[in-house]
């Protein structure tokens, strides 16, 4: 199902975490929240294959950490539009909403590989360890925004 942020709260169970996805065409960046909602953290780079592995995967991780629900970045144009990236990520959300009952969120996602990659190379981190990292803290930058808006620090009114 294919939800609204408004919605969230009530769709997801109380201690349940979060699974952010930055989805690229060669790798899907994932990120998982604490069960307070309040932070984001890095967690695993899929290398892509086909659709049908690649959801598995990820399905697996988010049975393995008790997800309740998957919020992934929409790349949107800097002007708002979508564009065909995004028609990309709705396409593949269209084909995974029949294979879960976890909730799905799109969450804007504009220039969070731009300000991840500035941030690594602020670190002086190496273009092999930058390549190694981006896609999975790009997944943490889109998760991070999402829990900021939500603004969920503790669990009232939850």
């Amino acid at each position: 199902m294919i939800a609204d942020i408004a919605d969230i709260r009530g769709l997801v169970g109380t201690g349940r975490r979060l699974i952010g996805i930055d989805l690229g065409t060669k790798t899907i960046g994932l990120a998982l929240s604490d069960v307070m909602w309040t932070i984001a953290t890095p967690l695993e780079t899929i290398r892509r294959v086909k659709f049908t592995p690649d959801v598995a995967a990820l399905l697996a991780l988010a049975e393995t950490h008790d997800a309740g629900a998957l919020v992934i970045g929409l790349p949107k144009n800097m002007d708002g539009t979508e564009g065909p990236r995004a028609q990309s990520t709705r396409a593949f959300v269209r084909n995974l909403v029949p294979k879960t009952a976890l909730p799905i969120v799109f969450w804007d996602e504009r220039m969070s590989t731009a300000a991840v990659t500035r941030t690594l190379l602020e670190a002086d981190a190496s273009r092999a360890r930058r390549a190694e990292l981006v896609d999975k803290m790009a997944a943490a930058y889109i998760l991070q925004g999402f829990l900021d808006r939500l603004g969920y620090g503790d669990f009232e009114g939850r």
